[in-house]
């Protein structure tokens, strides 16, 4: 029997990607609401608690309205939003950092797609905190370029437009102050004792992102070099299959020995550079702010949920 699922939320670029992914599938039936009425919270609660799944692509206080409303407790809820995801109650759904998290999300009806630049810092970082090669009050600095379809629609609209600013054309840094959503998750999940520096950057590019974390060695635990920087996240992610981490001096290899945010756009997959020598490193994890920092991360988590192999009818080359 077909997997009943709902999209409360469909119209956003986080959940039109979910729908092109699951309406592909076979063992997905798809529930739909009268376009008249998906503003309506009495209809989308009705067609909610019919579902098995209900992915929710909604701001914080809808997303939070939305969950009250989601009676059955045969409801599994993967929330998109970032109104849960510093809630213990709530799994949080990276399954790579650990074969608890994994297991939590298997075991949860409440599940929490994080947030793309949370995404790549966290698979990043808390290797480093949890094997005790950083210290919890590491004082950590994250830069992350990505395009401009994480932003929502009236970013999306503005940069679509004919007549836009010049200015457009430029990568701009953004939330100058400190205070970007997705810090919070950032550092609980990372086991911080403080948030990192955060430095957000958006393109003038639809999806794709590269978030990047530099560090000086010497303040590592036994000051590892770079190359034994690489082969201790290639262990730690060994035999996953939506993150991967280069060879050593796989930059060698790129286009230009650049790292391109936008390469892996359309794809569900993460990529993990490590680079640099035996004093400094660069961290970088490459993905699609819309796939494993999104929709990807979603699906992912729902396979997980149903006992599915976790790529099911998910992109990755």
């Amino acid at each position: 029997m077909a997997t009943k699922v709902f999209i409360d939320g469909g119209e956003g670029t986080t959940g039109l990607r979910l729908h092109e992914r699951l309406s592909a599938r076979e063992d997905i039936q798809l529930l739909t609401i009268d376009p008249a009425l998906r503003k309506n919270e009495k209809a989308r609660a009705s067609v909610s608690n019919a579902a098995d799944i209900v992915f929710l692509c909604l701001p914080d206080d809808a997303a939070r309205a939305a969950v009250s409303g989601i009676t059955n407790p045969g409801v599994t809820i993967v929330d998109a939003s970032t109104a849960h995801r510093t809630l213990d109650s709530w799994a949080y759904g990276l399954p790579e950092l650990c074969a608890a998290h994994r297991e939590k999300i298997a075991a949860s009806a409440r599940i929490c797609v994080p947030g793309c630049h949370a995404t790549g810092f966290n698979l990043l970082v808390y290797p480093l905190v949890v094997r005790g090669l950083a210290a919890a009050d590491h004082p950590f600095t994250v830069h992350s370029v990505t395009g401009y379809s994480g932003a929502g629609k009236q970013v999306i609209a503005a940069y679509d437009r004919d007549d836009r600013p010049n200015c457009y054309a430029t990568p701009r840094q953004y939330a100058l102050g400190q205070n970007h959503k997705h810090l919070p998750e950032m550092q609980k999940i990372s086991l911080l004792a403080s948030p990192p520096v955060f430095n957000p950057i958006i393109a003038d590019f639809y999806s794709g992102m590269v978030v990047t974390v530099p560090l000086h060695l010497r303040q590592l635990k036994n000051w590892p070099s770079a190359e034994q920087l690489r082969a201790f996240f290639a262990d730690f992610y060994a035999n996953q299959k939506l993150v991967r981490v280069a060879p050593w001096q796989s930059e060698a290899s790129l286009p230009e020995s650049m790292l391109d945010p936008a390469r892996l756009a359309g794809r569900d997959d993460l990529e993990i550079f490590i680079c640099g020598n035996d004093d400094r490193a660069i961290l970088a994890a490459r993905f699609d702010n819309l796939g494993k920092g999104a929709s990807g991360a979603a699906i992912q988590c729902m396979n997980i949920s149903l006992g599915l192999p976790e790529d099911t009818g998910l992109i990755t080359k």
